[in-house]
């Protein structure tokens, strides 16, 4: 059957029967590599993407789920000369080490904000659930925290 979905703003059609994850469909089917495997089970995060904005681990979620949706992967933030204040403060906090988890950091960051232009430490711990092996997470609390303080700069001019 053929599944079909927009990544990135651009619509796919998927054959499959539905029960593939998304991981392996963004991966595998469409070439998107950023999105990473990490666990399979759901609990590292550097699978996610976002489904309609909100965040999802791509590992556990069956493609048919996405019938209709707005899946954003890593690349579909933005262009590599435009970053997002995300990624922008990613680079100037110089959040990753070995790197492997950022791109499902990123965008669980990215949705967080999203929803809430000023998070509080709690918020960010609440909705930060991906494991970072190298422990990089006081360098994540604070480009959140500087992305949100750039975002509101730019809306309030």
């Amino acid at each position: 059957m053929s599944i079909s979905f927009k990544v990135n703003g651009q619509a796919v059609d998927i054959d499959d029967e539905g029960e593939m994850p998304l991981l392996w469909a963004i991966r595998d089917e469409l070439k998107l590599t950023g999105t990473k495997f990490g666990c399979g089970i759901g609990s590292c995060g550097a699978c996610t993407v976002t489904i309609d904005g909100e965040p999802i681990r791509s590992c556990i979620t069956p493609v048919e789920l996405v019938a209709g949706k707005d899946v954003t992967t890593i690349e579909g933030l933005a262009p590599a000369a435009e970053p997002t204040a995300v990624q922008a403060a990613w680079i100037a906090e110089q959040v990753p080490q070995c790197g492997y988890c950022q791109s499902g950091m990123i965008m669980a960051a990215t949705a967080l904000l999203a929803s809430n232009s000023d998070p509080s430490d709690e918020d960010i711990d609440v909705a930060m659930t991906n494991i970072c092996r190298c422990g990089s997470y006081p360098r994540i609390r604070k480009a959140i925290k500087n992305a949100a303080t750039a975002t509101r700069e730019m809306v309030n001019g």
